[in-house]
């Protein structure tokens, strides 16, 4: 039996029967002691390879007996983003042999591995085959290196989690396996304690807890969840509270001594491996050690219980009055306007009133399109809505808010009495060129069509209760407009399946592509509304084609354009559109006008035009 596996049967043994202390943050220190945030963390161990080893000692001076390696984020995905995805296997290795020189004989060596980088913005998830491979390229280095076992911390997909486990298993080597919860004790996917309790056990964990979150006293409630659903040991690495942004640094401001003392609580609780996680220092790792000194696990009193099956309640049906509600019976025609890009909103509530007039079904309200700034969509909904008695679509994108904003943001949009959401990642922000502005993209849409789903449902992303159901009718983009439609088929599937039931598509052009589009999404069985955008001039026609994401004009449809402006380019554009119509009369069952530059003539005209009889 070589040292490594005879000091992995070694920890197996000792965590049963001493509490073990485990080390805290690595990053914390490194950005305490000069690193910038956005340096790649585990390219040290190669570029400054001393600095990662006197971390590693000052852990081990203050009583750590596990020793992450400095590998979480070392896979090929995240250090993609560094261009240093050809390092995996030395960075991996120099981390893996660092722990082991400062560690000895003295402590465990755990090799850090974290979740799997989801690429912003994507809306399919990696492969399997791919992830696996991704995972056991980092996970061989640091077995090579000489770990004694692995810890896979801060996952919230608990399938990556048991995909981790499955290649630990396959390199005989023990594995801590560690989930990040938020509020109610659920991860960012809504998994349970109980449920990742359960669920680790089965797939071989030597070890199950949790890490990161606010701090030690929710991750206490997790510990006490999972030792109920569990007789397997339990870790517990906490962040050192919450954050405070002093200065230009993030300062956390629990104190060694609370750290220590909420330490005897988790032991007490079930915890038998402790250590730290974001914001602990080898200060908050001393505390621990000393008020730890002694102690056994907890497992005399812990009895498993079966937890019970979590059924997922029904989805709350929306209402059955609303702006599809003549679908199949007459065209349903929406038609969108722009909020204004100060705070003047009369020339957009004219609009809205002219339309409610001609009898619009439904206004279509889009949210800073193309990135750039206009009034909030949501506000101006809901005014809309109170002076004009027609329904409003709002639309709500993934770049400007997070999770958390998406989830306030939704809420507040359900209680203004917005009941319409169509769902769309968003513009990244580098298409406005907004200075100063990032994206934030923590959803796609087909994720923000999940959240509304469970918005709809009594309960957040997380899982935890509303108190209450939104009454959200949802709707999806389509964009056609590609050398084939197969992919964005399969992406619509997606949404569909997520909860869409409506989609609005980007403006259409060609005959052709109407008509594959509406003979493919037929067995989707839901409203699809084509996209018309009147065309201008030649100048409009060259701008939407050769910049606007998302948009194609056919080269006969931008002949037909060539030279043509003012009235006439008006004239043109809204001819190209009437064929559209008149070739759909009988085959398409709606359409989503978007009138150019705030021309609600147009759409006027084109509504009137549309709910003509067939000649």
């Amino acid at each position: 039996m070589s040292s490594s596996h005879h000091r992995s049967q070694r920890f197996l043994e000792q965590i049963t029967q001493q509490v073990l202390i485990g080390d805290g943050a690595m990053g914390t220190l490194l950005y305490s002691r000069g690193i910038q945030l956005d340096t790649n963390f585990e390219y040290l161990n190669l570029r400054s390879p001393e600095l990662v080893r006197q971390i590693h000692g000052d852990y081990l001076a203050a009583g750590s007996r596990l020793l992450e390696t400095n590998t979480f984020g070392a896979n090929a995905l995240r250090l993609a983003g560094f261009g240093l995805e050809a390092e995996v296997r030395d960075v991996n290795l120099a981390g893996a042999r660092l722990a082991r020189e400062v560690a000895g004989e003295q402590a465990f060596v755990a090799g850090s591995v974290g979740p799997l980088a989801r690429p912003r913005g994507e809306a399919v998830a990696l492969p399997r085959s791919q992830k696996e491979a991704v995972l056991r390229q980092q996970m061989e280095a640091l077995a090579e290196g000489g770990v004694d076992l692995f810890v896979l911390e801060t996952f919230s997909d608990l399938d990556d989690l048991e995909l981790g486990l499955e290649i630990a298993r396959g390199l005989g080597l023990p594995a801590i396996a560690q989930m990040a919860f938020l509020q109610e004790g659920r991860t960012r996917d809504g998994i349970s304690a109980e449920m990742a309790a359960g669920r680790l056990t089965e797939a071989g964990a030597a070890v199950l807890g949790a890490n990161c979150g606010s701090g030690p006293r929710e991750l206490l409630q997790v510990v006490s969840r999972m030792a109920a659903a569990s007789k397997l040991p339990l870790s517990a690495f906490p962040n050192s509270g919450f954050p405070e942004f002093v200065d230009g640094r993030y300062i956390y401001l629990a104190t060694p001594e609370y750290f220590a003392a909420m330490g005897r609580e988790l032991v007490a609780a079930g915890a038998g491996l402790i250590g730290g996680c974001c914001g602990t220092t080898p200060e908050h790792i001393r505390a621990l050690a000393q008020a730890l000194e002694g102690l056994r696990p907890n497992v005399a009193s812990r009895t498993v219980k079966v937890p019970a099956v979590e059924v997922p309640r029904p989805v709350a049906e929306v209402p059955g009055e609303n702006f599809l509600s003549e679908w199949g019976q007459r065209p349903v025609v929406t038609v969108e306007l722009d909020p204004p890009r100060g705070l003047n909103c009369d020339k957009v509530m004219a609009g809205a009133r002219a339309l409610t007039a001609a009898g619009v079904d439904a206004i279509s309200l889009a949210e800073n399109p193309l990135a750039r700034i206009r009034l909030g969509n949501i506000a101006l909904a809901s005014a809309i809505q109170q002076a004009t008695g027609t329904e409003v679509i709002v639309h709500v994108t993934c770049r400007d808010r997070n999770l958390i904003g998406l989830h306030s943001e939704l809420m507040g949009a359900h209680l203004l009495g917005i009941r319409n959401v169509l769902a769309v990642t968003g513009d990244p922000v580098s298409v406005g060129g907004e200075s100063g502005a990032t994206s934030v993209f923590d959803l796609n849409s087909i994720g923000l069509l999940e959240l509304l789903y469970s918005l709809n449902n009594g309960k957040n992303l997380l899982g935890a209760e509303l108190e209450g159901q939104t009454r959200f009718l949802l709707g999806a983009a389509f964009n056609p407009n590609l050398p084939s439609m197969d992919g964005q088929l399969r992406r619509l599937g997606k949404k569909v399946a997520a909860g869409a039931r409506f989609v609005q598509t980007q403006p259409v052009y060609s005959i052709r592509v109407a008509e594959e589009m509406v003979r493919r999404t037929a067995d989707l069985n839901i409203p699809v509304l084509v996209g018309i955008l009147p065309l201008v001039s030649e100048r409009n026609a060259e701008f939407l084609h050769n910049e606007v994401p998302g948009i194609t004009l056919p080269d006969e449809v931008r002949m037909r354009m060539r030279g043509k402006q003012g009235a006439e380019g008006i004239r043109e554009g809204m001819a190209i559109a009437r064929e559209l119509v008149d070739a759909g009369r009988g085959k398409i069952g709606g359409y989503y006008l978007m009138p150019p530059f705030g021309k609600v003539e147009l759409a006027l005209e084109l509504m009137e035009f549309i709910r003509q009889p067939a000649s």
